[in-house]
């Protein structure tokens, strides 16, 4: 019997195997990545929240291989969440390289061999195999998988240190653009009062739909459903099953409230005392561990304040954001999402996708601004999101907290993103005033 097992496993993975090397790699949005895509010796892990487009990378990686003359045989994909594959594990997994260059001796340590394993959290054991083939093979190798399985921690520790994490986002709105098939300005920073007024208004489709692929072309009822189903799967398949979650009932009252009030704070003292009045029994400690699995699987992103000590960090509380936008009005029980927090999650995670660590900041006398960001080696940048300026008060606060920001943090350059630029009159000079489109689109957006 397991004889007949290996025969079969042996001609299934050669099937799929000789089926990528003649088969075109699917079209798609191109996506576009910040920093370093690989690392010589390292596995690059494809991660982020599900249905973001994970697996569309990795062939898009095939894809501009192959524009660059690397001929399609050289770029092996496999899925292993065919069906077909079920049992497989690590032992079996020899069986690729062992065909692959049977068929290919020549390139045998003297081309590189581009390996895209997707959903490969499914072989137990599967570090191992990867482990032995970066050391024997010439080869890169990028894996991508479900968040329930394939965590950025559980890279870190599975592969004991050869693994580089590239995370995929939801769409930016640059590739929101790209996807729709916009025209794009000539010049950002020269653009017609007809090419600003049309991109504005795109940016206002982008907030309220969100960049979650699947649902781009779909109407509010059906896209919201959908987004609320992907929802209640990452709960499900990434925190209930994966972390062996019994307070279910818990885990839905902390998703309504951290995605029904973005970029608000989120205190788990006062979360805990709010569930202890519902009658929910729980501790403390459970609600640190379920806010961190929420996190581990990205489905909500969260900023500390900026602190020179652990203890102010720890006592103050967190900013927490979902990870697209789409998916604030699938929990706004009022029906009229705050489009200043809509931006601020847009702004929010925009940083993230551009590699920047993230805090934010409470002053002395008690101003807040949204964001300090920074990158290693560079200069912070503090950023006030503010969707209207039109009121004085309200420009008169934003600016007030920025400067107060300004006196503790003496290196950072000041930044506020709005949607209403022109409604910036009296804003101090040393305030850089972003129209929030504009600032989106820009490479570094400073």
């Amino acid at each position: 019997m397991e004889a007949d097992y290996e025969a079969r496993y042996r001609e299934l993975l050669t099937e799929i195997l000789v089926t990528s090397l003649v088969t075109e790699p699917p079209s798609f949005t191109p996506r576009r990545v910040h920093g370093t895509l690989s690392l010589p010796g390292k596995a690059t892990a494809i991660v982020g929240i599900r249905r973001a487009g994970k697996t569309t990378f990795l062939h898009q990686i095939r894809c501009e291989r192959l524009n660059r003359g690397t001929p399609l045989e050289w770029l092996p994909y496999i899925n292993f969440e065919d069906e077909r594959l079920a049992g497989l594990e690590a032992r079996h997994l020899h069986v690729l390289v062992d065909v692959y260059y049977r068929r290919f001796p020549a390139l045998r340590g003297r081309e590189q061999v581009t390996w895209c394993f997707d959903e490969i959290q499914v072989v137990p054991g599967w570090e191992r195999f990867v482990r032995r083939l970066l050391d024997t093979e010439k080869v890169e190798v990028f894996l991508s998988g479900s968040s329930a399985a394939l965590s950025s921690r559980e890279v870190a520790t599975s592969m004991r240190g050869r693994g580089w994490e590239i995370v995929i986002h939801p769409f930016s709105f640059e590739e929101y653009l790209r996807h729709h098939e916009y025209d794009m300005p000539d010049s950002l920073d020269a653009m017609t009062s007809s090419e600003r007024s049309h991109l504005e208004n795109v940016l206002l489709s982008y907030l309220k739909t969100g960049g979650f692929p699947e649902v781009q072309r779909l109407g509010q009822t059906d896209r919201l459903a959908l987004l609320g189903q992907y929802v209640d799967v990452v709960m499900l398949r990434d925190v209930i099953e994966r972390h062996k979650v019994s307070n279910v009932v818990a885990l839905r009252w902390l998703v309504r409230h951290l995605l029904g009030n973005p970029c608000g704070s989120f205190s788990v003292e006062k979360f805990y005392n709010t569930l202890k009045s519902q009658g929910i029994a729980i501790s403390r400690d459970t609600v640190h561990h379920l806010v961190a699995y929420l996190e581990d699987c990205f489905l909500v992103r969260t900023s500390w304040v900026e602190a020179s000590s652990e203890r102010r960090r720890m006592v103050n509380p967190r900013k927490a954001c979902p990870v697209d936008m789409g998916l604030i009005p699938v929990f706004d029980r009022t029906g009229r999402a705050n489009q200043g927090h809509i931006l601020e999650t847009a702004v929010r995670i925009e940083l993230e996708r551009r590699r920047m660590e993230v805090t934010y900041v409470r002053t002395r006398d008690g101003y807040e601004v949204d964001f300090l960001a920074r990158r290693v080696g560079e200069h912070p940048v503090l950023i006030q999101v503010c969707a209207e300026l039109d009121d004085p008060r309200t420009r008169e606060r934003e600016v007030r907290a920025l400067l107060a920001a300004k006196e503790e943090h003496p290196e950072a350059e000041l930044h506020l993103v709005t949607l209403t630029p022109e409604s910036a009159t009296g804003v101090p000079e040393t305030i850089h005033v972003h129209p929030a489109a504009v600032w989106l689109l820009k490479d570094r957006g400073f």
